[in-house]
């Protein structure tokens, strides 16, 4: 069963559906009323049908009302009008509308309909969402594999849904431990101005540079004063000026590290986004081309090792904290069906399992030689051991390069569920280029042709994740006492923090143990869901620890 829901001038139309998605009866129910009117049928497990997950379920989850499943149209649609498996569909083929807009969120984790994606005219309606759920059913149907993308949708639908609910929980923050290190690295919150050590070694900068008015703030000023200073650089990233010899080279780079900590995940940020104890941030599912999250505030998807020791959890609770090891070569040897990289990745360590197999010689080569399959490395270390992993896994290989050439041409490449990439410009021959514009022109596809290789893996890997999140969203609901259980969201195991291959669940203590399990057996579910019987093991490193930083 479905049911749609649909803001109006008067309150909201739930439209009540069955599997064919007929209409079964239609509801007028008042903004006041809605989160009983929902908790109410949410026992029936209906399948939610809404434009915007961010702009419906944080007022359900702040009403204590958590839902099962739903389908976010708008981010559906965005996948069934990119991917190949649709391309000829009426949904792919329509002039933009306003189900092709998305809602931007805002620091509050709450939709704002009011600026889409695209300027449309005219401006974006809510419109009825019976009729995009139809339109968007018949586009699945005729599309080239049904089955794959309409898990898609389902995964990506749910890690909607999974987003808001790590917004409204939140991540566990201690503002005093945080606060400590503050001072400690960069000394007491200033009232203006630069903290105390960032002044101590901005004025040992200046005077080893002989520049008393240097800015280091300022890129351009102080790229200019390392240049007057007699230093050949020409950037001033980290990486360059470590290859510097110069007295002022180390007090710069630990200045740069503290304003970086200043900036990112100081006292101003710990204002703004951390609240009642909890870390807030606003993801965004989808936010990536590739199908990976992006963050629209609060940068929870650069979250530094060195505040990570903030991260404590409440009194009785605990963090379970799981990492999806050597996930993209492991999904490469799924997608590409090469047997001999699948059962090196039997190993825990997949990359001592290549070694087992004599591909390489060392770990380090495994880990260089996949880098450079996976991201087109070309030089150094990767480019080297590339030939050695080339013979070991053709198949992966062949994979690879099948998706750069595609790219090279101008074409759609695909994930392995249909998340469709963007079409690059095409290399051909053009008579009246000069040679310089050719050879800019081979330079743009090949650099197109390293993003398709790297997109074909890097967005299947995203959707096993999300296959993950799935699963063990599930369990832990269970754990907490399932349906039947009274307990709220937030009283239960859930999930807090999730990196791309990283999730971490806030539990309490005596449910640790299962909480683990449930990470393991969701990693294997979500291998079956998405590749059946694909000889491949998605291992899953687990660790337990009160604190973030203490995790292994």
């Amino acid at each position: 069963m479905f049911i749609a829901l649909r803001s109006v001038a008067d309150g909201v139309v739930a439209t009540e559906l069955d599997a064919e998605a007929q209409r079964v009866r239609m509801s007028v129910i008042r903004p006041t009323e809605l989160a009983e009117w929902v908790a109410k049928r949410e026992s029936a497990r209906p399948r939610w049908v809404w434009a915007d997950t961010a702009r419906w379920y944080p007022d359900l989850l702040a009403a204590g009302v958590r839902v099962d499943r739903a389908l976010d149209l708008r981010l559906c649609r965005r996948i069934l009008r990119a991917s190949a498996f649709s391309a000829s569909t009426a949904v792919a083929t329509s002039e933009l509308d306003g189900w092709d807009a998305l809602v931007r969120i805002g620091a509050t984790g709450r939709g704002d309909a009011s600026t889409p994606l695209f300027e449309l005219e005219p401006p974006m309606a809510d419109d009825d969402p019976v009729v995009e759920l139809r339109r968007q059913r018949a586009a699945i149907d005729a599309s080239e594999r049904p089955g794959p993308l309409q898990l898609l949708l389902a995964a990506e639908s749910v890690g909607a849904l999974t987003a808001a609910e790590m917004t409204f929980a939140g991540l566990p923050w201690n503002r005093d431990e945080h606060e400590k290190l503050l001072e400690t690295v960069l000394g007491p919150r200033p009232v203006s101005g630069r903290p105390a050590r960032l002044e101590e070694k901005l004025a040992e900068i200046r005077q080893l540079l002989g520049d008393p008015t240097l800015n280091p703030d300022s890129p351009a000023d102080l790229l200019a004063g390392l240049q007057r200073a007699g230093l050949a650089v020409t950037s001033t990233r980290s990486w360059e000026l470590t290859h510097v010899q110069h007295p002022a080279i180390p007090p710069l780079l630990e200045y740069k590290k503290m304003a970086r900590l200043l900036t990112a995940n100081g006292w101003n940020w710990l204002d703004e986004w951390v609240r009642d104890g909890r870390f807030r941030p606003v993801y965004v599912p989808g936010g990536v081309v590739t199908g990976r999250w992006a963050s629209d505030g609060g940068g929870a998807l650069q979250l530094p090792k060195q505040v990570r020791s903030a991260v404590v959890a409440d009194p009785g609770w605990t963090f379970v904290v799981a990492d999806a090891a050597q996930l993209e070569p492991r999904v490469l040897a799924a997608i590409s069906g090469d047997s001999a990289m699948a059962e090196a990745g039997q190993a825990s360590d997949m990359y001592e399992g290549m070694v087992a197999r004599g591909a390489v010689e060392t770990r380090e080569q495994a880990k260089y030689g996949m880098l450079g399959a996976i991201y087109g490395g070309t030089t150094g270390e990767s480019a080297r051991v590339l030939p050695l992993i080339e013979r070991a896994f053709p198949r992966a290989l062949a994979f690879v390069e099948e998706a750069a050439r595609a790219g090279e041409r101008g074409e759609v490449v695909s994930t392995w569920l249909g998340r469709g990439s963007p079409a690059g410009a095409k290399a051909g021959y053009d008579e009246t280029a000069s040679d310089d514009q050719r050879r800019q022109q081979r330079s743009d596809a090949a650099a197109w042709g390293r993003f398709t290789r790297n997109f074909v893996v890097q967005g299947s890997a995203a959707e096993w994740a999300l296959c993950w999140i799935g699963s063990l969203r599930r369990k832990l609901w269970d754990l907490g006492g399932g349906d039947s259980g009274d307990a709220a969201l937030e009283s239960r195991p859930h999930l807090v923090f999730f990196l791309h291959d990283e999730l971490i669940v806030h539990t309490p203590v005596e449910l640790a143990d299962q909480v683990a399990t449930a990470l393991r057996d969701a990693a294997r579910d979500a291998g079956r869901l998405m590749f059946g019987a694909a000889p491949v093991e998605f291992a899953v490193t687990v660790s337990t620890a009160a604190r973030y930083s203490d995790a292994g």
